[in-house]
């Protein structure tokens, strides 16, 4: 494309979901309802662990982490997608369209990594369980931890930073729920083909690499516990993983789905479903899952509620 017709973005305007008007405020009360199920859902979780001593081990450690991240995520994308579907046309400057374009893929990329890391907890604790403490201490739970919040926000700002100096023709109309990398390259007035190829490779290692490392611990997982002698020790080692197989399936699934098919079957419409379902279902499900199959954390729910229960019959007798 020539640049002849170049500008500089003064503002975007997200056309997020179509203005339906019979049902649009329904949808958006249902997307307000997952968000505060997903916030609220996350922010119990993690409140949980963190008052729970039993709950302070490496893999509630790292669902903590999970939490925290599908929090600012829902936190990035849905005010703002909210507002655009109350009052169509509300713009966006592009200071704020890099920032939700660096959180999005921060928090994004964070939670691939994490849950590439988290079956190293499962596999020293089901197949090394002598040797957990040493090889699973704090210490090396932070430098995890430590690795996945480096390198996110590193690649993030990257593609942020490039994607925001491109020179864009007169249209800034993005059709999408959120500023997305492609979607912003479709509005550039250079040659992009290059960028794509680089968002392609990018999401080969990110969103390939990872479930790969993924399977090959949870193939070794597998055949440690079917080689155990003890039916509970193996529907418990069984019940752990399939609830992080479960989360690892629906978040590299909606990513490889939204940023790794060819062109020629992308369409708006499906991009940003796949993405409602990626920012907004997901962390809502999340907690869920490890939770309602979880007795560790039902255990610690319950103990809060007998000690909001035991609180509150004393002020009555006071």
């Amino acid at each position: 494309m020539g640049t002849g017709n170049t500008t500089s973005p003064t503002e975007f305007v997200l056309l997020g979901l179509p203005n339906r008007t019979k049902v649009h405020t329904c949808f958006l009360a249902m997307i307000l309802l997952a968000f505060l199920t997903a916030v609220f859902g996350n922010s119990l979780l993690m409140f949980l662990i963190q008052v729970d001593s039993s709950l302070h081990t490496p893999m509630y450690f790292f669902l903590s982490q999970l939490a925290f991240m599908d929090i600012c995520q829902s936190l990035t994308i849905v005010p703002k997608m909210s507002v655009d579907l109350l009052n169509p046309g509300t713009p966006i400057s592009p200071a704020g369209c890099g920032a939700q374009i660096f959180l999005v893929l921060t928090m994004g990329a964070a939670e691939c990594l994490l849950l590439a890391a988290m079956p190293y907890d499962r596999y020293v604790a089901i197949c090394c369980p002598l040797q957990y403490p040493i090889l699973l201490k704090m210490s090396v739970c932070l430098r995890l931890a430590a690795g996945v919040w480096i390198s996110a926000p590193v690649n993030a700002l990257i593609y942020a930073v490039y994607t925001m100096h491109l020179p864009y023709c007169s249209s800034k109309e993005i059709k999408h729920i959120f500023c997305k990398v492609p979607t912003l390259l479709k509005l550039a007035c250079s040659d992009t083909s290059t960028d794509k190829t680089l968002v392609f490779v990018s999401g080969i290692v990110v969103l390939l690499i990872p479930p790969s490392v993924v399977i090959i611990s949870y193939a070794h997982i597998l055949s440690t516990v079917l080689g155990m002698k003890s039916t509970k020790r193996q529907q418990k080692a069984l019940a752990t993983c399939s609830s992080h197989l479960t989360v690892v399936g629906m978040v590299y699934g909606a990513a490889i789905i939204m940023y790794m098919r060819p062109n020629a079957y992308h369409s708006s419409e499906q991009d940003m479903i796949v993405s409602l379902l990626y920012t907004v279902v997901t962390p809502m499900l999340n907690p869920l899952i490890y939770s309602l199959r979880n007795r560790d954390v039902l255990g610690a729910l319950r103990k809060l509620v007998g000690k909001y229960r035991v609180i509150q019959q004393n002020r009555q007798e006071l």
